[in-house]
């Protein structure tokens, strides 16, 4: 049986990393043919400035208006979350900037046939790596580690090529009312939110694959 499943996500969101592991382990658990996955562009804050000097802890201080020592815990507990699924995240030397040319990346190696490890690499890239995703020099690095053409890389950066792609995927996500992410679309039909547990994952997605056409079957 073949399915597929697209995900929306930003390389900016440490619930989507942790999302994609939960997501691999389900899927190593389910016998099925064939699985496409498609990675759809999300921006969690499209004005997010190229850099910035502020912390991750104090940008959700400001965000959730709360004290700094709070979002310094909702950190440590992210990356304990992180750590459960195999992943070393480094939160305070995460560099925040724009994801839109991260994105605009990620649909130039999915044409190439790498949608899966382009993402794997950018989120590795910002959440263990501290790098910064707005940097275009950081994305060419990232590019031609996956194998493409640097140049080409470099040349589609200066462009205004995968603009429109990015921008509809994000209006696919308006549209359908999706307000956080990671968002699975099974087959064109079911919305699962978040980055729910491998367990959930293998009952949705095993329902699915067994026929089930009713969302509230489930």
């Amino acid at each position: 049986m073949s399915m597929r499943i697209d995900i929306w996500s930003d390389v900016a969101c440490p619930w989507c990393y942790v999302g994609k592991r939960n997501l691999e382990t389900a899927l190593a658990e389910l016998d099925l043919d064939e699985v496409e996955i498609r990675w759809r562009a999300f921006e969690l804050d499209p004005s997010a400035p190229t850099s910035t000097t502020k912390s991750m802890s104090e940008i959700l201080s400001a965000k959730y208006q709360v004290p700094l020592e709070q979002a310094v815990e909702m950190n440590r507990q992210m990356t304990a979350m992180a750590a459960s699924v195999g992943l070393d995240y480094d939160l305070d030397a995460v560099q925040l900037g724009n994801s839109f040319d991260a994105h605009r990346l990620a649909k130039m190696a999915e044409e190439a046939g790498m949608g899966g490890q382009a993402a794997e690499a950018l989120f590795a890239a910002y959440f263990t790596e501290g790098r910064r995703l707005s940097d275009r020099s950081v994305l060419v690095d990232i590019g031609t580690s996956l194998g493409l053409d640097p140049d080409e890389v470099t040349s589609m950066l200066e462009s205004d090529r995968y603009v429109e792609d990015v921008r509809a995927d994000e209006a696919m996500a308006q549209e359908a009312g999706f307000s956080g992410v990671p968002t699975y679309v099974i087959d064109g039909r079911f919305a699962v939110p978040g980055a729910q547990p491998p367990e959930t994952l293998v009952r949705l997605l095993g329902k699915v694959a067994a026929g089930v056409t009713d969302p509230s079957q489930l």
